[in-house]
């Protein structure tokens, strides 16, 4: 493992679910992120080049200064401090998508939604319906299992104040574009937590060939919108749902609610099968 004082896990090192080696080549600037996800060969080898990304410098800055100052609860556990790869099952009937990493939760943790309160709220609602075998996700090597479904998010590291900058959306969109192409011949439902990731989803899923309805429609809690799967998938139908995401802001003022939760990750369950 690394270091106490290491800004970043090193790739290799034996970082639980890391899927990135010590060869996995660096993107260091937005035209060579486009490259190197078009690039890649697999899934797997997509997430070992997401995870070592070096395109935004602000975004490495904060994201290896947070991993060193640390929070006080967790000033005793080394940080992943890189960027969050997506991860779960590599042939998904449920996508869900989300903004970006916590500063102290995917960035702590390598693993997006795992180590902070949006995850708890989260992950308890996807095993109550089926899409998670744990309850909770602490850490990497917890057992968590994500059941016919993946994660990624729009944007794969941790930003300042939870508000990457439109460029840094943009150099970011070739993981997800990718990622989602990987996914489209098995996945059935899409969910997106949060306008953000309602917004950022529709680029990705029209680069990978997916026929989406024009004006596009608003972003809601429980909105479900007809996609037309891209040609060659074994099925004509696919959904994209709406959620609010289980921020502490939403679910402590009660706009979120487990029920609400339940209700569309029980829905993409049952449009999936």
């Amino acid at each position: 493992m690394t270091s106490a004082n290491a800004p970043f896990v090193p790739p290799g090192s034996g970082w639980p679910g890391d899927p990135a080696t010590p060869a996995t080549p660096v993107a260091h600037t937005p035209d060579e992120v486009r490259a190197l996800a078009a690039e890649a060969p697999t899934l797997h080898e997509l997430c070992a080049r997401q995870s070592v990304c070096r395109a935004c410098p602000r975004l490495v800055e904060w994201r290896e200064q947070v991993a060193v100052r640390r929070r006080r609860a967790y000033a005793d556990q080394e940080y992943w401090g890189r960027p969050v790869p997506g991860w779960g099952d590599e042939e998904p009937r449920v996508l869900i998508v989300g903004l970006a990493p916590a500063a102290h939760g995917g960035n702590r943790t390598g693993r997006i939604f795992t180590g902070d309160r949006s995850g708890d709220w989260l992950f308890a609602s996807l095993h109550r319906t089926g899409l998670a075998a744990r309850p909770t996700s602490v850490h990497a090597a917890d057992g968590q299992r994500l059941l016919g479904a993946r994660m990624a998010a729009t944007v794969r590291c941790a930003p300042p104040d939870n508000k990457p900058t439109p460029a840094e959306r943009a150099a970011c969109l070739p993981w997800l574009e990718r990622e989602v192409a990987e996914a489209a011949g098995s996945v059935r439902v899409v969910v997106a937590l949060g306008g953000y990731a309602w917004q950022g989803m529709w680029p990705a899923l029209r680069k990978a060939g997916y026929g989406l309805p024009r004006p596009r429609p608003a972003f809601g809690h429980g909105a479900e919108v007809p996609l037309i799967p891209p040609e060659g998938t074994p099925f004509d139908r696919v959904t994209l749902l709406g959620c609010y995401h289980p921020s502490q802001q939403n679910t402590f003022t009660g706009r979120v609610t487990e029920e609400m939760l339940d209700a569309v990750f029980g829905r993409a369950r049952r449009l999936a099968e």
